[in-house]
């Protein structure tokens, strides 16, 4: 059974930093592609960055360009997020997600599994 599983979330004041983590267990995940989407309440699931298997390729969305890093360590099948320089309009459910296309892709419909998520709340 494929378990995506978050953390590092939680409560920053704005200007603040936070590090996401998302391990990836149940199946060996070369030649997927992971990403990192976001959800406000009561908005859609919004993409923020995605990454090839192998770590060579990240793609991100312009709103956290700059700011946020992706990164992956293939050997512990975990991905991560750096985010710097936080705002209070970055409040919002954190998910992670797998796609096996192997493609840097944006399309919360083209990825085959996704974690639970963890809160991260930005304080003004």
């Amino acid at each position: 059974q494929v378990q995506l599983v978050e953390s590092g979330g939680g409560l920053v004041q704005a200007g603040g930093s936070l590090m996401l983590s998302c391990a990836a267990s149940g199946r060996t995940f070369t030649g997927y592609s992971m990403a990192w989407f976001r959800q406000a309440p009561g908005k859609e699931r919004d993409f923020l960055a995605s990454i090839t298997w192998n770590g060579g390729t990240t793609y991100y969305a312009d709103s956290v360009k700059g700011r946020f890093a992706i990164s992956r360590d293939s050997y512990k099948n975990t991905v991560y997020l750096q985010m710097n320089s936080l705002k209070p309009e970055d409040t919002a459910v954190y998910y992670c997600a797998a796609t096996f296309t192997g493609r840097l892709t944006r399309r919360n419909v083209e990825y085959n599994y996704w974690g639970q998520g963890t809160q991260v709340t930005v304080s003004s």
